[in-house]
């Protein structure tokens, strides 16, 4: 077949459909994007064999491919399994696949190091989480484990410490009908879900960074006794009432002194 006639595309002006005349008048043959066009040197009435077509093509597939991945590449940086499962997700051939990779790698446009090294400045320096849940991400991202812990490895003790503190002290402006203890608690999972390690907790909540307020608390106490006393005072006598809600605000996390206290109050034994 020969190449009968070279036009650019409408929508594109970087791809050429190439028209070709088998002998029995011209028709369109396929496209190509610019680079294919001059890497194989394309022109009007160049002859073509099936063979030389089907390179040509292959070598197209190639580059669109390879051009949608330096596309996606350029939002941020990716890792090699986002990038792979980006052109799984592009249906393309496992060969394919591997030769774009080798090339990104070749070219320094991948490597999970750099990203990971990246990634975690960027939390560190933008979000609140610590550097558990940093390095969970990473591994979720395709970074191999040992290289999401060097990574998370910038991450020091002291801005740990400030990190944790500053949540903690967020947290802490949120007033609940909770005992201070259930709070700690709850700060203490809080912080754990963040990504903070243990000593870094610990030091946090064993330095009585937040101090106990007795009337919150108290106010706390009476309210959770009330709820407790509606809820069982149809159920058991005074005295099994008296029992059963000093054990549930107990559980609760109320000093015991006080609770009887509230108690006396409010149920006649």
């Amino acid at each position: 077949m020969k190449i009968s006639r070279i036009t650019t595309q409408k929508k594109s002006k970087s791809r050429y459909n190439i028209f070709v005349d088998e002998g029995e008048g011209e028709k369109y043959g396929f496209s190509v994007d610019e680079d294919i066009l001059i890497k194989f040197g394309l022109r009007k009435n160049e002859e073509l064999d099936e063979a030389a077509m089907e390179k040509i093509l292959q070598k197209d597939t190639l580059h669109k491919i390879y051009t949608q991945a330096i596309n996606f590449l350029s939002y941020r940086m990716r890792t090699k399994k986002e990038i792979r499962d980006f052109l799984v997700k592009k249906e393309a051939e496992p060969e394919v696949i591997e030769e774009i990779m080798e090339r990104l790698t070749s070219e320094k446009l991948i490597n999970d190091e750099q990203f990971a090294e990246m990634f975690v400045r960027t939390r560190m320096n933008t979000s609140s989480k610590g550097p558990n849940v940093i390095k969970s991400e990473l591994i979720e991202k395709g970074v191999a484990a040992n290289i999401a812990t060097e990574s998370v490895a910038v991450f020091s003790y002291e801005l740990q410490y400030e990190k944790a503190l500053n949540l903690l002290e967020k947290k802490s402006k949120h007033k609940k009908n909770v005992s201070f203890r259930k709070q700690q608690e709850q700060w203490r999972t809080q912080l754990m879900q963040k990504g903070f390690s243990h000593d870094v907790i610990n030091e946090v909540l064993n330095e009585d960074v937040i101090e106990k307020d007795e009337e919150a608390e108290q106010e706390a106490l009476k309210t959770q006794a009330d709820k407790l006393i509606r809820k069982y005072e149809k159920k058991y006598s005074d005295f099994e009432l008296k029992n059963k809600v000093k054990e549930g605000l107990y559980r609760k996390g109320f000093p015991l002194e006080t609770i009887q206290q509230v108690l006396d109050e409010r149920i006649d034994v």
